[in-house]
């Protein structure tokens, strides 16, 4: 067989193609260990560090004591166990989920609606999940117990996506930018009601709905662990699945639309999905700013703006962002816990002040 010239000299192309692929691939491999470790060593932080301080030896015996009970002679008290196993760990757990989803929604709004402040609380999901919280607390009592909040909170999220996308597809309002208008104007709806149960309540009790509406880990336990990792684990696999698509999205529907991606209809899918996922974190954690809109854009410096790798890699960055964030929540003013959205708002506006400066400077 004979190669033509336009063969031969492709074929070196080629050739360094694969060989840079290649070379790249250890790389990625080393990048997501060191990811990986700094996960855990988060969550061990996370466990070490509070009112009490906990060494992390102890941390590790406790945990590796409940993992495989008997290898090691326990030589701790039982309260600091419980306050390891019981206590800290389910919250480090669940500040890491909430984290990682919220970034995960962050990212792929970005992308499907090419707006580059979007974030998990643009369609007025984080609204509605504030209002069924406050109905809860105020109004109708617990008479689920301790799931009372974190159910109300779940169904008032997916009865404000539901409005969002009724109204979008009554109006023929299909567009990135039409529904992000649609999606703002439901969560002043929304939060206007929300603050009207607030002044029809009971004033005893506002202190408990403004620190929820603010944010926080504090009723994490291990039952609240499973719907929430279920949720963000079939969501993120679906998402990265459909990375091309989503990169498909970012340079405009008109060229999407002629690589055959079903635009309006891709476009809803991701936005029933991101409901889905920040319906279920805001129900477990409140309210929290600015990880959704932060993160993304921290990880597109890191890694460039393919959606296979800012998908993932934003799950990641939000899980430790959001754990050390919880842990300056704890421990500035301990005992007391500040609002974990008082500490993400603070870091989300000095990055946004500081991205501004440095694309003006490169400008």
């Amino acid at each position: 067989m004979r190669i033509g010239p336009e063969s031969e000299s492709a074929a070196p192309a080629l050739a360094e193609q694969t060989r840079l692929s290649t070379l790249k691939r250890p790389v990625r491999a080393a990048g997501w260990l060191t990811g990986c470790a700094a996960l855990v060593l988060s969550i061990s932080a996370a466990i070490s560090l509070g009112a009490v301080a906990i060494p992390l030896g102890t941390v590790w015996g406790v945990l590796l004591d409940r993992a495989a009970p008997g290898l090691i002679e326990p030589g701790w008290s039982a309260g600091r166990a419980a306050i390891v196993w019981d206590i800290r760990l389910p919250r480090a757990l669940l500040a890491a989920l909430v984290g990682a989803g919220l970034a995960l929604v962050g990212a792929v709004l970005q992308s499907v609606t090419r707006n580059p402040l979007a974030d998990p609380h643009l369609l007025g999901i984080s609204s509605g999940g504030a209002f069924g919280a406050i109905l809860a607390l105020l109004h109708t009592g617990l008479f689920l117990g301790p799931a009372t909040v974190p159910t109300m909170a779940f169904l008032g999220a997916l009865c404000a996506t539901g409005i969002v996308l009724t109204l979008a597809s009554f109006a023929n309002a299909t567009s990135a930018d039409r529904l992000v208008l649609t999606g703002v104007a439901v969560s002043f709806i929304v939060m206007s009601l929300a603050n009207a149960l607030i002044f029809l309540g009971d004033p005893r009790a506002s202190h408990t709905v403004v620190f929820w509406m603010l944010g926080g880990l504090g009723l994490a336990q291990w039952s609240y662990l499973l719907f929430p990792a279920v949720v963000l684990l079939g969501a993120g696999a679906w998402l990265r699945s459909v990375a091309p698509s989503l990169n498909a999205m970012t340079i405009g529907d008109e060229s999407a639309a002629t690589l055959g991606i079903p635009v309006a209809r891709f476009r809803l899918a991701v936005f029933v999905a991101g409901a889905l996922v920040t319906g279920v974190m805001v129900a477990y954690s409140g309210v929290i700013g600015f990880v959704g809109l932060m993160i993304p854009h921290i990880v597109r410096l890191m890694v460039g703006g393919d959606a296979a790798r800012v998908v993932p890699v934003s799950m990641l960055a939000g899980a430790i962002f959001l754990i050390w964030a919880d842990i300056a929540a704890r421990t500035l003013m301990r005992p007391e816990d500040i609002p974990v959205d008082v500490i993400t708002g603070l870091v989300g506006g000095a990055f946004f002040i500081w991205l501004l400066r440095h694309r003006s400077g490169r400008m």
